[in-house]
């Protein structure tokens, strides 16, 4: 069993950063793939970024490419996100989730295990 929680949202400026990490508990979370998903007001769960068990290999959303970056630590089991060049759009309550499937799942419903979440807010 895995459980995750997430930490490091809040409130800040358009342009400005900040860093998500999502602490995992478990003895199999460096076997995992792991990725951030968001949730924007009144709208669906959407996929940000995931990062292999292994961290050599990422996939990213087209709207966060180059502005987001995802990173893991097996030895901490810790998973951050960190969010540059922020803009009002990426406002959400964002999410981690950890996979039994190998490779870069994208889907929700591909992942077995979810935290509850860190609002990010991006004031304009």
């Amino acid at each position: 069993q895995v459980q995750l929680v997430e930490s490091g949202g809040g409130l800040v400026q358009a342009g400005g950063s900040l860093r998500l990490s999502c602490a995992a508990s478990g003895r199999t979370f460096s076997t995992y793939p792991m990725a951030w998903f968001r949730q924007p007001p009144g709208k669906e769960r959407e996929f940000v970024a995931v990062i292999t068990w292994s961290g050599d290999s990422r996939g990213y959303a087209d709207s966060v490419k180059g502005r987001f970056t995802i990173s893991r630590d097996n030895a901490k089991n810790t998973v951050y996100l960190q969010m540059n060049s922020l803009k009002p759009e990426d406002t959400a309550n964002y999410y981690c989730a950890a996979s039994r499937l190998y490779g870069l799942p994208m889907d929700p419903g591909q992942y077995n295990h979810w935290g509850l979440g860190t609002q990010v807010t991006v004031s304009s």
